[in-house]
């Protein structure tokens, strides 16, 4: 089994990060896909972790992502 080094990591592009980060989104929250605007992305090489800021109706979250494993760690309201 190759070291965590050599694997590929599953959330590439920011077009993945995002595609997760709504699809959590809509799951926590309940909303439509097209209420979802896409405020920001970042991805912190340090760490791996992809953060996409999104917002709907009044609210804004941001969704942590670790880019490795492909799961969302946090969706945080603010």
């Amino acid at each position: 089994m190759p070291g965590i080094g050599l694997m590929k990591r599953r959330l590439e592009t920011e077009k993945q990060a995002v595609a997760l980060a709504i699809s959590g989104v809509i799951k926590q929250y309940n909303v439509d896909q097209n209420n979802i605007k896409i405020l920001e992305t970042q991805y912190d090489a340090d760490v791996g972790d992809w953060y996409v800021a999104l917002g709907f109706a009044d609210k804004h979250t941001v969704v942590r992502m670790d880019s490795i494993h492909a799961t969302i760690l946090e969706i945080k309201e603010v």
